[in-house]
């Protein structure tokens, strides 16, 4: 059975992503909105009712609004907007964030897809609260870099524009402490408050590394990198798109580059560790207009329309 997709806002960055890894599907109609109409209500609502996936590439308002014109009740919807990640009624659509994400992902009517940064957080810490390594309270910081691909248009066309452009190659930022990732990051990574989230930006289009630093000493029990490892190693083995990366002793990794991953749906994990000064850093990598943004959205669809979870997604070399 072929389904009928609509891409509410496939004019920006995540929407042009997705409609590409959409392109030449046989499983599936992308329905097309004129340009002239893309602002018109009721060509939107046309669409988003007579589809049987609706994919909202939107601001967290608009997107809000788009799901209010939806009376449908077949249309499901995948929202890529912050505005949906912690709402009732919505699963939040990290397949693997734990075991039976994707079965719920699946079955479910709306899914919000996760943003970019908190992908990494998760991925590294949730496996470690559960398994009672990382106390749920404990003060966590969270320093990642993003491509500028991840601040939509505007910051687009500020990296981009002929004249003065912004040339910083790193470019911290959200030092107010009000990311609106902060509360899905806390909720889904299982923490008891938030993490001192630091991000910045790279002078790079598109990739993402993030990084959390652990002093053992202060965790119960000491554990040591090892143990860090085997609970994050034993949690995502046999996940097609996440890898945790064998522990080694490391100075530098130039596959540490945030743009290794690019154009994949791939996210590795990494865990860093001197047992004698008992520290450690974990680290997360991936594309932020992959896994990140675009690549988790259309695994997303492919679980909701029963089709492989890999379809139209590139797997890292």
């Amino acid at each position: 059975m072929t389904a009928r997709v609509f891409i509410d806002g496939d004019a920006g960055t995540t929407g042009l992503q997705i409609r590409e890894r959409l392109a030449g599907r046989r499983d599936i109609v992308l329905a097309a909105i004129e340009p002239a109409q893309r602002k018109d209500p009721a060509a939107r609502r046309r669409h988003l009712n007579e589809a049987d996936v609706a994919i909202l590439c939107l601001p967290d308002d608009a997107a809000r609004d788009a799901v209010a014109m939806i009376e449908n009740p077949e249309t499901r919807v995948i929202d890529a907007s912050s505005a949906h990640r912690t709402a009732a009624g919505w699963t939040y659509g990290f397949a693997e964030m734990a075991p039976g994400q994707a079965e719920a992902i699946a079955a479910a009517g709306r899914v919000a897809n996760p943003g970019c940064y908190p992908q990494g957080l998760i991925a590294l810490v949730r496996p470690l609260v559960e398994a009672g390594l990382v106390p749920a309270d404990f003060p966590l910081t969270y320093n990642a870099v993003s491509g500028y691909s991840g601040g939509g248009r505007k910051m687009i066309e500020d990296y981009e524009r002929v004249e003065n452009p912004i040339v910083a190659p790193y470019l911290p930022y959200g030092l107010t402490f009000r990311h609106k990732h902060l509360p899905e990051m806390t909720r889904y990574a299982g923490l008891g408050h938030d993490p001192v989230f630091q991000p910045a930006v790279g002078r790079y289009a598109q990739g993402m590394l993030g990084a959390v630093p652990l002093p053992l000493w202060a965790l119960p029990g000491a554990p040591r990198g090892a143990d860090l490892h085997a609970v994050l190693a034993k949690r995502y083995a046999g996940e097609r798109f996440v890898e945790v990366m064998p522990l080694a002793a490391a100075e530098r990794l130039p596959e540490l580059d945030p743009q290794t991953l690019n154009g994949t749906n791939a996210m590795r994990l990494y865990v860093f560790a001197n047992d004698d000064r008992r520290q450690a850093v974990l680290a997360a990598l991936y594309d932020n207009l992959g896994k990140g943004a675009a690549g988790a959205a259309v695994q997303n669809l492919n679980l909701m329309l029963g089709a492989d979870a890999a379809t139209g997604l590139a797997e890292a070399a």
